[in-house]
């Protein structure tokens, strides 16, 4: 036995399968070494008259799931889309129609399946395909509703070819996969081109939500929020921001964040202060000092001390150099400096050291029913601490009950904002409740 053959056979045994055992169900390993079992498979669907065809489920997004969610998490998510994608397969097609099922790698799942010779024997399996995925993500939203899943999908048919089965198999394979590439190259070309649009239109909305104080629920400013255009896969600000960062137009997006800010913000007469939402992709760009301070010299009616700039995506941090001195240099301007998300998930308390906020704001993670959680108070009362000795203002997200709010001035919190207070609103309404 060769080196590459033991190789060979200990990663085989690295495979793990898929499903729970079927008696007509087979595995495969991903180099498509065959195994007599399911040579035989097709071959006898082939001398029944049946075609043969290799589907792949290409598991878009796997791999930014897996940077944010963390090993432990991330494994549960795939059990549970394994097990998905298993019941939906088995419920919808006939036992003696499925030849196999494998587990290609992390975000690929296939299956191979037998089909009548049929004039429209594609689009009835475009119906199997379509019930397969909506199965799957209707499982996935009640498992993990914090993943929204997608699947592109390819197959072809296997040849009846002189070749042998296993390369014709392999064959057939590696042009569903490249069927699945095709459709993802595809589906980036219209995102770059939806993109495109609205950098060029600035089709984006504003929405305002008023941030209160706590100890008399006055109004003592606002937040921007920034949403796509309506009735649109992007009017979700997660999915906007997302798309920008994909096709490399972010920083180009919230410059026209700003730039709208400034100009209703002017138009408005608004006073009060404002915070607006930037990702360390902005921050540490070495233009955005001169670009801001051009942006705001337009309108002679407003200046950078009304403006709060809170950085969200902390983690994200890619030049730590740029990024502080930027931040001095916006200070210069006038800018205060907030920190967004704090006390959430992963959030690094290192750059509260780094930046010395103005601002601290808290995230809604620690603020959920602290009401009935001692452990969550004392997590408040720590991250108090923490401003009182950055000299930093307390800002508490996502406020959204008379309990919550009880805790937050039991406590002394600054300010607060959330649906118990308000909803964002148009930013048409700025100077109405200014």
């Amino acid at each position: 036995m060769s080196l590459n053959d033991k190789k060979g056979y200990k990663s085989l045994g690295k495979w793990l399968k898929l499903f729970s055992p079927l008696s007509r169900l087979r595995f495969y390993p991903p180099q498509f070494i065959m195994r007599n079992p399911m040579i035989q498979a097709v071959n006898v669907s082939f001398s029944q008259g049946y075609e043969v065809a290799v589907i792949v489920f290409d598991i878009q997004d796997v791999l930014q799931f897996k940077e944010e969610m963390g090993k432990q998490q991330y494994d549960t998510y795939i059990k549970q889309l394994k097990k998905a994608f298993k019941e939906a397969i088995v419920d919808r097609i006939p036992k003696e129609d499925i030849l196999i099922l494998h587990d290609y790698n992390s975000d690929n799942v296939t299956f191979l399946m037998r089909i009548d010779c049929m004039e429209k024997k594609s689009r009835e399996l475009d119906e199997i395909i379509y019930m397969i995925t909506a199965s799957v993500q209707e499982h996935l939203q009640e498992t993990s509703p914090q993943c929204k899943s997608s699947f592109i999908t390819g197959y072809m048919f296997v040849e009846k070819s002189q070749y042998p089965i296993e390369h014709a198999v392999n064959r057939a394979y590696k042009q569903a996969v490249i069927m699945t590439e095709e459709k993802r190259k595809a589906g980036f070309s219209g995102l770059m081109m939806t993109m495109d649009d609205i950098i060029s239109d600035q089709h984006i909305r504003l929405m305002v939500q008023p941030i209160v104080e706590v100890a008399t629920n006055q109004m003592k400013a606002h937040e921007v929020l920034t949403r796509g255009p309506a009735g649109t896969d992007l009017e979700n600000p997660l999915a906007l921001f997302s798309a920008a960062r994909q096709t490399g137009r972010l920083y180009e997006l919230e410059q026209i964040v700003l730039e709208k800010t400034f100009r209703q913000v002017s138009e408005n007469d608004l006073l009060k202060q404002v915070f607006i939402n930037l990702t360390p992709v902005t921050i540490e760009n070495l233009h955005f000092p001169t670009d801001i301070k051009v942006m705001l010299d337009k309108y002679p009616s407003i200046s950078a001390e009304q403006f709060v700039l809170e950085i969200t995506e902390r983690e994200s941090i890619n030049h730590i150099d740029y990024f502080i001195a930027n931040i001095q240099s916006l200070r210069q301007l006038g800018f205060q400096i907030a920190v967004d998300d704090t006390g959430a998930g992963y959030s690094n308390l290192n750059t509260i050291i780094d930046i010395m906020p103005d601002i601290i704001k808290i995230d809604r993670s620690v603020i959920q029913n602290i009401d009935s959680s001692t452990v969550k108070e004392s997590m408040l009362k720590g991250l108090l601490l923490i401003a009182k000795e950055t000299g930093s203002i307390v800002v508490a997200e996502g406020i959204e009950s008379k309990g919550e709010a009880m805790v937050l001035s039991k406590n002394n919190v600054d300010l607060a904002q959330g649906y118990f207070y308000a909803r964002p609103t148009g930013v048409e309404k700025l100077k109405v409740s200014s």
